[in-house]
Formats: C-alpha cells, structure tokens, sequence
C-alpha cells in the first residue's frame, strides 16, 4: 500500500467529510434512555439517513450498505465490504461505531450549542462529532484508502449502532440475528474511545464497566412547615446520604463494595506508569475552581484511580425545587439517580446487586427506599496483543502521526466491546478514538479534533492492510 496515496486519500476525503460532520451534529440525535419518544420525533432516523446516504456514495469495491429497522429496536447500520486485493476472502475485521448522542447538558459557550455545529480552528464544536460522528466516516475512509493505493483489506463488515449511548440494550439482539453474516472476526477496530493527546494514536487497553440505579426515599406522603416538623421528621435528603455511606467512603471516594474489588494486572499497572512517566499528570487539564484540584496528586494514580478503581457519581436528582422557588418545606421525597463506574474485570451486575441490597436493607427510621432505572454493563479488558498487531500499530501511528502508538486504560464504558470478548475470546482488538482529554464527551462545549480524525482515518487504513497481510 502507498503510504503517500492512502494519506492524500484520508484528506480529501475529510474535506468532504467535515460540512457533513456539521449536519450530523445539528440533529438532537439523543439516544433512547433519555428521549423515550425517540421514534415519533425521528432524529435517530434522520441521522441514520445522512450516514447512510453517506455511505452508498463511497467508491468502495462490492460495498453494501443496510438498515435494519425492526418495529421494536433502533435501527443499525450494517456495511459489508468483500475481501480486497490480496487478502483471505474467509477472514473478517469488524469496525464499530455509533450514532446516538448525549442529552444537550448545560453550561455551553454563549456561542455554541448542542446542536450548532462550529468550526473553531480545528475543532468542530458540537454534540456527537467526536463521540461518535465521526467514526463512520473515519471507517469507509480508511476501508476506501487501503483499495485507492494498492493495499488488501479482509472482509469488513461496519456496525453503526443507535443505542449506545443508553448502554447498547438493543444491539445483542442486532448482533443475534446477524450472527451468520458477521462471522467469526479476527479483528475488531472500534472508533469510540479517547486519545491523551493529539500526537500519536493511542490504543485502549481497558473500559470500565458501569451500574446505573435511582434510588429513592421516601419518608412522609407530602411536604410539611419544617419549623412544624423538623426535629421529629427526618429530612429524606439526610437519609439517602446516610445510605451513600453504605456504599461509599464520602472522605476518600472509596466503593465499599466486595464486587468492586479486583486484582489490577501487572501490565497495566506497568503502562500507566510509563504514561505518566511521558505526560505527567493529565488531570491538569479539568476546569478546577480556585484553589481545587484532583483527588490523586500523582499522574500514574490517575491513571489507575481513572481506569482501575470503581468510582460513584450523582449524576441526576428529583424531589429538589430550584434554590429561588424553595419553601421552608420539609420535602417527603428525595431521588438520586447513581452512576458506578466498576473495574474492567468486576461483575457489573453483582455490583449493582450489592449496592441495591445495601441501600435498600434495614433504611433509617423505617424510610421507603426504591431502586429504579436499574442496569449494568460490564467493563472490558484487552487480550494479549499479538505481535504482528503491536508492530502493526507502531507503523501505523507512525505513518500517520510521526510517532509510535501508546496504550492506556480508558475511564468510560463501551458495552459491545464486553459483548465482542465474550463472543470472539481469539480476536485482536484495536480500541482507539479521538476524545482528548478536554473534548468533554457527554458535557458542555464538546468538539471534535478534525486533524486527530484526519490521522487516525489513515491510521486505520493501515492497520487493515496489516491485518490483512499478517499471515
């Protein structure tokens, strides 16, 4: 393959690529667990419909290009592309994606906006181009690339999923019924993940896992004069802190939680050092208020704490009126909705088990405590890498950047990834993304770094002429 000719392939196609990037982020793509009416307002649609207009235009030998829109799930895109050049037709790679979004979030510039796509420099600012817009485009780019300069690529079959964002619920029904054409990969590429900077292309070795519940207390059945009634009522607010303590160490951020505990393999301890060794610490890029700062001083504690060690986040409440429309009412109800991140290799449901029963056993005062919206994903933990891969890599992120590839751990979830291990345990996975520390995936002012999705495309392109070539 013409390293040249792929490269000059990758920019002109992201030319192209980017005023398509600005319609894609200006549909309110949310994903399902957040818009329950998702089907009658139609955006998850309208999304599908540009990537795959998109994707039927594209000079891609043999290419086809499906919907699949069952009445009960959202739809999937599904790319299949026969064996090029001189690649094995028997063998598959599997590229990975998504096109639901975040919900819009607060706090944006006064300037920008979910869904008002802005082009600052080189970054595209708006909900879902870095996470994950982009990764369709960067997949038939790549797959395009390889057949333009003369490399082989194996089978491709492209999954651009709707429901990822809502911890992919649909997509083993997807994966299912698709068994047959999917195949057996030997590789899975998957363009969801983050990157520590724009300088290299850098390799996720681990996704944590995570446990989603509300939990609510409820203590009396209407609101009550606290001066009437404080001191005798408890504040449900009271109560449903001293059941966080069950589960969490409010000084330390510490899960107490026998399922969160796990064994960290030595490797990856060994990488997160190296990294931190490299950039330092790489909190120092979060938008901390005067004087604040992380919780863990040191870069390879980061690291670890980040990808390795279970975490819990208030992510969401109910029962709280705004400050300025806020009575002196002793409120009978308080609900917190309870974000978990758990270790790569802990069981997510065991973990979502444990906290349940802890906060539901025995409450304060004789309390009613419910859990609701209750779901799990587990974490994922990368294979050995096989060394025709890890040269792979290394020349590929040289190619494309100038400089040899790194891995790290990553912090979030990815639900398939977990799902592909368990179902492809001898395949080689290359999980990587553009995310950069303050892309802020899921906040405010979130962007897409157009030359990283510039070089990775090419990296990509690279990595399956590779693949196809390694026997």
């Amino acid at each position: 393959m013409s390293l040249a000719d792929a490269a000059a392939h990758v920019d002109r196609s992201w030319d192209d690529i980017v005023p398509l990037l600005h319609d894609y982020i200006a549909i309110p793509a949310v994903s399902e667990a957040y818009d329950p009416d998702w089907r009658e307002h139609g955006y998850i649609h309208q999304a599908v419909d540009l990537v795959a207009e998109w994707c039927r235009g594209r000079a891609i030998a043999g290419m086809t290009v499906d919907v699949i829109d069952p009445p009960d799930l959202s739809p999937l895109v599904v790319i299949e592309v026969p064996a090029f050049g001189d690649a094995a037709s028997d063998d598959t790679a599997l590229l990975y994606g998504h096109l639901d979004k975040q919900p819009e979030m607060e706090g944006w510039r006064d300037d920008l906006g979910p869904w008002k796509p802005v082009l600052e420099g080189d970054k595209l600012f708006g909900r879902g181009g870095a996470d994950d817009g982009y990764a369709v485009f960067a997949s038939l780019t790549a797959i395009e690339a390889v057949q333009a300069s003369g490399g082989s690529h194996t089978r491709c079959i492209v999954l651009i999923e709707a429901s990822e964002e809502s911890g992919s619920p649909d997509l083993p029904a997807h994966v299912e019924a698709l068994a047959d054409r999917i195949g057996t990969p030997s590789l899975v590429v998957c363009l969801d993940s983050g990157c520590i900077d724009p300088h290299r292309m850098w390799v996720t070795t681990s996704l944590r896992g995570v446990a989603m519940a509300t939990v609510t207390v409820d203590i009396v059945t209407e609101g009550l004069h606290s001066g009437d009634a404080s001191g005798m009522v408890p504040d449900s607010f009271r109560i449903v802190r001293a059941l966080l303590d069950r589960i969490e160490n409010a000084e330390t951020g510490e899960v107490l939680l026998e399922a969160c505990n796990v064994d960290i393999p030595d490797e990856r301890l060994d990488q997160a050092h190296s990294t931190a060794d490299e950039i330092g610490p790489i909190a120092a890029h979060y938008p901390f208020v005067n004087g604040a700062g992380p919780t863990t001083p040191h870069g390879a504690g980061q690291l670890i704490s980040r990808t390795w060690r279970a975490a819990l986040s208030v992510v969401g409440a109910d029962g709280l009126p705004p400050t300025a429309s806020a009575g002196n009412v002793l409120r009978p109800s308080t609900s917190l909705k309870l974000s978990l991140r758990t270790p790569p290799t802990a069981d997510a449901a065991a973990a979502l088990a444990e906290m349940t029963e802890k906060l539901t056993t025995d409450p304060p005062y004789g309390a009613r405590v419910t859990i609701s919206s209750a779901g799990s994903a587990d974490g994922w933990n990368a294979p050995a890498t096989a060394p025709w891969l890890a040269d792979a890599l290394d020349t590929a992120s040289n190619a494309a950047f100038g400089e040899p590839a790194r891995h790290f751990g990553e912090g979030g979830s990815i639900p398939f990834m977990g799902m592909l291990g368990e179902a492809y345990p001898e395949a080689q996975f290359v999980i990587t993304g553009v995310l950069l520390p303050d892309s802020n995936a899921h906040g405010p002012n979130e962007y897409l770094h157009v030359p990283t999705a510039r070089r990775l495309s090419t990296a990509v392109a690279h990595l399956l002429d590779a693949h196809a070539a390694r026997a």
